[in-house]
């Protein structure tokens, strides 16, 4: 396991109530944040194309998963993670096509980020790079959280969904990683490859298109999504950084940050997505991670009626359900995932959480 000490979670900052405006595919400034469980449509653009690669009517899929095809012609648009899913899962059935997300996040990268990939681009290391976009992903996505873990020789960079009742996770999953490929590649440079990629659903029958794409061993059933590679690349330089042009990204995304508000309970529950999977989900953890004393945190819980246990118990079975559902994975691996004793520890919250054992709802969420 890697080092726990230094992690960097995209869970600091506010949301918005704001709508998206109209605009053009062409759009190059974000002028709201998404809002909770919304990101922006950015890498999703190419959806009409791949299906017409395919022989399919992208209109006939897009209004299957109730929405309009005038969504994807602007990357600042905004759509919710449930429809998101929903419509991936829609277009994997549609075309037959088991790794459609995976087509998706090959056609995406930094640019499909909007301002937040721009920012990246003008860091001086690939590390502050990757900081940057953890740090400021919420204005762009606000169903999941990146998580960067560094230890003397390796990295790891993952992508966590933490938004509850989303559909088609496999395929979101399977974009994000791809993306999250890309991204890398385009701040390396072309002679960085991964050691290793990890993904927390269960392998597919068809792994040509992952191998072919990622060129490097593939490892399924696993506890996060992922990419693991040598800690050596954060310390490269990224070409083309222009230090003016960032302080002019960093003004425009402090904008765009100051009309954030979101309330606590939000806020935790995106930290708590990503810190219980990596063991650091403690109220004196996450009450340092917020700047603020544990009794201070936990009065302002009770202020909406909430307390950090009730809260770290919710978000342990969301996680939960996604392993059951999504992996293969022992009752003793998800245990030790969520940081319980032992799978009878484990199988006895989550029968106080639904009523019935994990085993027992694994299998109806099978049928």
């Amino acid at each position: 396991m890697l080092d726990k000490s230094r992690q960097y979670s995209a869970t600091f900052l506010r949301m918005s109530s704001h709508k998206p405006s109209p605009g053009n595919r062409n759009s190059s400034q974000q002028k709201h944040p998404v809002h909770e469980g919304h990101l922006r449509v950015g890498p999703l653009i190419e959806i009409p194309q791949i299906l017409r690669e395919r022989g399919i009517d992208p209109v006939e899929v897009i209004h299957s998963a109730g929405l309009e095809m005038a969504l994807l012609d602007d990357p600042e648009n905004m759509i919710s993670f449930v429809a998101m899913g929903r419509l991936m899962k829609r277009c994997a059935a549609r075309t037959q096509c088991p790794h459609f997300g995976l087509l998706i996040g090959q056609r995406a990268g930094l640019s499909s980020l909007g301002i937040v990939g721009h920012l990246s681009q003008q860091m001086p290391k690939v590390g502050s790079a990757l900081r940057s976009i953890i740090l400021h992903l919420p204005i762009h996505d606000r169903g999941a959280a990146p998580l960067l873990s560094v230890e003397p020789d390796v990295a790891m960079l993952s992508y966590l969904i933490y938004q509850q009742g989303v559909e088609g996770s496999n395929q979101i999953y399977d974009g994000a990683i791809a993306i999250t490929f890309n991204i890398l590649r385009a701040l390396c440079g072309p002679t960085w490859y991964p050691t290793e990629v990890l993904f927390s659903h269960r392998q597919p029958s068809d792994t040509k298109p992952y191998r072919q794409f990622f060129q490097t061993p593939l490892r399924f059933d696993r506890e996060r999504t992922a990419l693991v590679f040598p800690a050596k690349w954060l310390d490269c330089a990224v070409a083309g950084a222009d230090p003016i042009r960032r302080e002019q990204i960093e003004q425009q995304i402090t904008t765009l940050e100051n009309l954030d508000s979101r309330d606590l309970v939000s806020r935790l529950r995106s930290v708590l997505r990503t810190l219980l999977i990596t063991h650091r989900g403690s109220l004196e953890q996450v009450a340092q991670l917020f700047s603020m004393h544990r009794r201070t945190l936990n009065r302002r819980l009770e202020s909406q009626d909430y307390t950090f246990q009730r809260l770290v118990n919710e978000v342990r079975y969301e996680i939960a359900r996604q392993l059951l559902e999504d992996s293969q994975m022992s009752m003793s691996q998800i245990a030790v995932t969520l940081d319980y004793s032992d799978a009878s520890a484990f199988t006895r919250a989550f029968r106080r959480w639904s009523g019935t054992t994990p085993a027992a709802w694994r299998a109806r969420s099978s049928d």
